[in-house]
């Protein structure tokens, strides 16, 4: 199955509606031509709302928001949150909090959901959710304090990336990887080509 769009094929244009680095790295690695604005949203959760129901809605509050002044472009909003035991852990919010935060999933496996959805003109056009398990080895004070101190995870859910010095955390994945560095991009894309007009 082809990618959607093929930038050769379709005058399409595609904004990708985040300030990720990540996620442009890894449009950028298949060749699509894309814009990329961020969004003006806000991302504080729900009390009582469910990590996976939390970032599909942050996606398509993303989506939704830039493709209003996009005309008419394919919109791409993502959003990507570590699930411990149903709690979400977003960017830490200081050291101490990255250190929390990796004690906490050191020698366990957690859950990395991310949010995919597309939107035009002020419309979802579709909307779903990954999810990959991701197994930490049991880290010791040293290695965690280290890890800090790279500031690689500074900005990423769970205080980690995987890719990276973040490898080095992770004993074993189950599902996506790109879905843990931050966008799906096999769902994306069968998500997208389902949207393709079908010739007559």
């Amino acid at each position: 199955m082809a990618p959607f769009p093929a930038p050769a094929e379709t005058p399409m244009r595609i904004v990708l509606a985040s300030g990720s680095p990540r996620r442009r790295d890894i449009l950028n690695s298949i060749g699509w031509s894309f814009d990329a604005i961020v969004p003006g949203v806000d991302e504080s959760a729900i009390v009582g709302e469910y990590p996976r129901d939390m970032v599909l809605r942050l996606a398509r509050a993303k989506a939704l928001s830039v493709s209003l002044v996009t005309d008419g472009a394919i919109t791409i909003g993502a959003d990507t949150v570590v699930d411990v035991d149903g709690d979400a852990l977003g960017k830490p919010s200081d050291r101490r909090d990255q250190l929390r935060m990796l004690g906490l999933l050191s020698g366990r496996t957690h859950l990395v959901h991310t949010g995919v959805a597309v939107a035009r003109s002020g419309e979802i056009l579709a909307g779903e959710t990954e999810t990959t398990k991701v197994r930490f080895g049991r880290l010791t004070e040293e290695e965690i304090s280290s890890f800090a101190d790279t500031h690689e995870g500074d900005d990423k859910a769970g205080g980690y990336a995987i890719q990276g010095r973040g490898a080095l955390l992770v004993e074993g994945i189950e599902g996506c990887y790109y879905n843990v560095v931050g966008l799906p991009i096999f769902l994306l894309n069968r998500m997208l080509n389902r949207l393709r007009p079908r010739s007559a």
